[in-house]
């Protein structure tokens, strides 16, 4: 790594918001610690407002803006495909913040880097564009953020339906469907469901009760256990 790039990654490290030793960071930069501590000496000389000191660690002044970003032409292609691969398998709302977010980008792009952009010669294959399943990915998704229960109509691997209260806890994309990780309150039980399986998912006004027993965490220690969670 060029010593101006690594400079640049040094300082985007110390911006992340949390104090980090020498030894961290060059783990992050691969580089020893007394390049860092070289650096950070550097970036000090040149007006960058770094706090802290060797052996505590070190962070960004509270407030400090960060200096616009450069991306190198593969950090481009990668953003151009994983903005291509939301578009094709998230709900509309992150479909369009990815739209946005290559907007902003483009925006501030030099003229010659521009078309890394579009990340030509290789796309992003989208093989469903169910409406339903995009919905159920948007209610599935503010539920969890929104700490909410959810309602359900389910289709089952035997064609019966049943409605069901879940807590939702975390989404898994698998290469083909999407999968719901929640409490279900009929079962009274950790359980997966596949999004393309909801005959309808509407959010409720019941918030999700604060327990530290019902969690992502506790559904992926009943996975490991080896416990059926469909």
């Amino acid at each position: 790594m060029r010593r101006g790039d690594r400079l640049f990654q040094l300082l985007l490290e110390l911006g992340r918001g949390r104090v980090r030793t020498a030894k961290q960071l060059g783990e992050r930069l691969g580089v020893s610690e007394r390049t860092v501590y070289r650096d950070v000496a550097d970036l000090a000389a040149q007006g960058t407002p770094v706090e802290g000191a060797a052996g505590i660690g070190y962070s960004l002044r509270a407030g400090y803006q960060v200096p616009p970003l450069m991306f190198e032409r593969d950090e481009l292609e990668a953003l151009a495909l994983g903005a291509a691969w939301v578009s094709a398998y998230a709900d509309e709302d992150l479909r369009a913040a990815a739209d946005r977010v290559l907007s902003k980008i483009d925006a501030v792009l030099p003229q010659r880097l521009r078309p890394e952009l579009k990340a030509a010669g290789m796309e992003v294959l989208a093989f469903s564009h169910d409406p339903r399943t995009r919905r159920a990915l948007s209610v599935a998704r503010r539920g969890m953020k929104e700490r909410r229960r959810i309602a359900a109509e389910y289709l089952d691997g035997k064609e019966a339906v049943t409605s069901r209260v879940l807590w939702p806890l975390g989404l898994f994309y698998w290469g083909k469907v999407w999968t719901l990780a929640a409490w279900c309150e009929l079962r009274q039980d950790y359980r997966s469901f596949r999004i393309d399986r909801f005959v309808t998912l509407d959010l409720l006004r019941e918030s999700i009760p604060d327990s530290a027993d019902i969690s992502l965490q506790g559904f992926l220690a009943h996975v490991r256990d080896g416990d059926d969670c469909r």
